[in-house]
């Protein structure tokens, strides 16, 4: 325990009106606890260096023959000095907007009725249900997407492409929405399906973090908003979900990141193609972590540092999100630090 020490009363001739001042002597344990804990840290941030100075190190050699065009070109041919992530990278970027925008209200649900809504016991079951999901591996995901959710979405990838084709993100080039015999191929192994898939692997994360964060909402204020008459859901719009929502920023950015990354179960749904393909519904996409799951096992030396150039953007755009995503948080209610 912390013992308080007072320091020695001022010299003759010093001025008395000085004010004491208490300090804290945090003890042998506290002081192993901190250097521990920094050591930590330390460490993550040396490992984290050492990643992206490896990567960098790995890809130089691609990154100075192709220079700007890198990120501008869609084709994927570093044998013949003409390659570039500018089709992966929109499709990474696309796939992860898909499941965030299937993951995030699926989870800030899931969350809320967990936290708020259900009985002690039906919550215990959720929660252990929940991190179940969590833990599925991502090839279960790729399986289940690839045999079973393709053929069932179809339908409402064809729905949306016929009634809202006028959008540009959602035109189907090649198909016919005023042919009810026209083949579904076009719709097959698309951005949106892909989307879905990893979706429904970031909603368990998300959702995990959004209800430790909705349960620490303090007691005080959900009982004053019922004294001003408050209903449930006027509680929680007017307590809950601004306490909240630091935590459903950084979840959502965790799924996001994890969107990014994700690998085997888009590999397995998509049918990649180097091409720019801003059209979610059609069929064709690829992503940074497929391409590279993709060309790994037959690359050469360069096409090898071509690679590693391609993981080394997706490694900074991940600690980009990271970042912007820890800025947001800090300034949040739930993610400020308490004076108390």
């Amino acid at each position: 325990m912390p013992t308080l020490k007072r320091r020695p009363l001022p010299a003759a001739g010093e001025a008395d009106d000085v004010p004491r001042r208490l300090f804290a002597d945090p003890g042998v344990p506290d002081r192993v606890f901190r250097a521990v804990a920094r050591g930590g840290g330390g460490l993550v941030l040396a490992v984290m260096l050492l990643v992206g100075g490896f990567l960098l190190l790995r890809a130089w050699e691609a990154l100075r023959r192709a220079g700007w065009s890198f990120l501008t070109t869609a084709a994927w041919d570093p044998d013949s000095g003409h390659f570039g992530i500018a089709a992966v990278l929109l499709g990474t970027v696309l796939i992860a907007l898909v499941a965030v925008c299937v993951a995030v209200p699926l989870a800030t649900g899931a969350a809320l009725y967990i936290s708020e809504y259900a009985s002690p016991r039906l919550r215990q079951t959720l929660i252990s249900v929940v991190d179940l999901m969590a833990a599925v591996p991502s090839v279960v995901y790729g399986l289940w997407g690839f045999f079973w959710l393709e053929g069932h979405v179809l339908p409402t990838a064809r729905f949306i492409a016929t009634y809202f084709g006028w959008i540009p993100l959602f035109k189907v080039d090649g198909a016919d929405p005023h042919d009810p015999l026209a083949p579904e191929t076009v719709y097959t192994s698309s951005t949106f399906i892909a989307g879905l898939v990893v979706g429904m692997m970031v909603a368990p994360i998300i959702c995990s973090i959004m209800r430790e964060v909705f349960s620490q909402a303090p007691a005080g204020e959900r009982e004053g908003a019922y004294a001003l008459g408050a209903t449930k859901w006027g509680m929680i719009r007017s307590v809950v979900l601004p306490f909240g929502k630091g935590g459903m920023i950084g979840g959502t950015m965790l799924g996001l990141g994890r969107a990014l990354g994700e690998t085997i179960a888009v590999y397995m749904v998509i049918s990649p193609v180097f091409a720019v393909q801003p059209h979610i519904l059609q069929s064709g996409t690829s992503s940074v972590s497929s391409l590279i799951a993709l060309r790994y096992g037959e690359a050469g030396e360069f096409s090898m540092s071509a690679l590693m150039a391609a993981g080394f953007a997706l490694f900074l755009m991940t600690l980009v999100v990271n970042f912007a995503a820890s800025s947001i948080v800090a300034r949040s209610r739930s993610g400020a630090t308490s004076d108390a």
